[in-house]
């Protein structure tokens, strides 16, 4: 691992393997998560919107998290335990410390635009289960903003340990450093990795990694180390396909891509739809360029 604190490092947010009647494909979840570490990842954080947890039965979501932790062990594995209700993200976050695992990631409320003090709540209900505590911020899907401030005072609180950041505004890094020095910061969309390694991220929730895991991880170090001669070049290299984690249809280009370098992507379950025929020709222009590349 790259640190004691298991939010460290490449963390890949994993695709979720359905056959072609979108049943769970276990079996092969269980070697994706293995392979992923083995190619250089720090662990997998199943669950997550890329894992399609919406559309997952309890029963599903639960054996997910068991085959990453048997697969890879605990330590590895930081669930996202989104729910609608505080006392069902709580009964999440005590499965996944049942099952082994050493933290957890959290959304805020976001069955409607909760305020400050419901989020605050929140947290608080779901932080009883004991596990460390990740935040995700996703104003875009959720439409609840964990602006600085608000993080500064969960963090103070002992809410939370660190903080995935999605909003896209990379200059709250440095807000957040300023108002919660201790908080870690995790990158949490590809396509503003480097500005927020340089701002000195702990850690990476990365989607791309399911198809170019080699290639991500030695991004990842490059920036996080300072080393832009390395990392500058391969961010514009890898870009195209690394701004499609921030996109709607990140999930079906993400499985596209595993698929096209010779790894499972498959399909996805409803609403989802495949991809538009002019979305997959460049998300597959992409994947091959950099294949050709040496990147995969």
């Amino acid at each position: 691992m790259t640190d004691h604190r298991p939010w460290h490092g490449v963390l890949v947010a994993t695709a979720l393997p359905l056959d072609d009647d979108l049943r769970v494909d276990y079996d092969r979840y269980a070697e994706h998560c293995a392979w992923l570490v083995e190619s250089g990842c720090d662990g997998v954080v199943p669950n997550g919107s890329l894992g399609e947890y919406q559309v997952l039965t309890p029963a599903e979501r639960a054996k997910v998290v068991e085959t990453a932790v048997a697969a890879i062990g605990g330590r590895r594995v930081m669930p996202g335990v989104a729910a609608y209700g505080s006392a069902e993200a709580r009964r999440w976050a005590e499965q996944a410390r049942e099952a082994g695992c050493g933290a957890v990631m959290l959304l805020p409320p976001n069955a409607y635009r909760a305020d400050e003090r419901s989020v605050l709540a929140h947290y608080t209900e779901v932080a009883k289960a004991g596990l460390p505590v990740v935040a995700y911020n996703n104003p875009i899907d959720t439409k609840v903003d964990l602006v600085p401030e608000l993080l500064a005072r969960l963090h103070g609180e002992g809410l939370i340990h660190g903080v995935k950041e999605f909003s896209g505004d990379v200059r709250r890094a440095y807000r957040i450093a300023e108002l919660a020095p201790e908080l870690d910061l995790l990158i949490g969309a590809d396509d503003v990795l480097l500005e927020l390694a340089i701002a000195g991220a702990k850690g990476w929730v990365a989607g791309y990694p399911n198809a170019l895991p080699t290639a991500c991880v030695e991004l990842y170090h490059a920036a996080t180390g300072g080393d832009l001669a390395t990392a500058e070049p391969l961010y514009r290299q890898l870009h195209p396909l690394l701004r499609w984690d921030s996109r709607t249809e990140f999930v079906q280009a993400i499985k596209l891509s595993m698929d096209v370098v010779g790894r499972y992507g498959g399909p996805v379950r409803p609403p989802r739809l495949p991809l538009l025929p002019e979305q997959e020709a460049t998300v597959r222009s992409a994947t091959e360029k950099a294949v050709a590349a040496g990147l995969a």
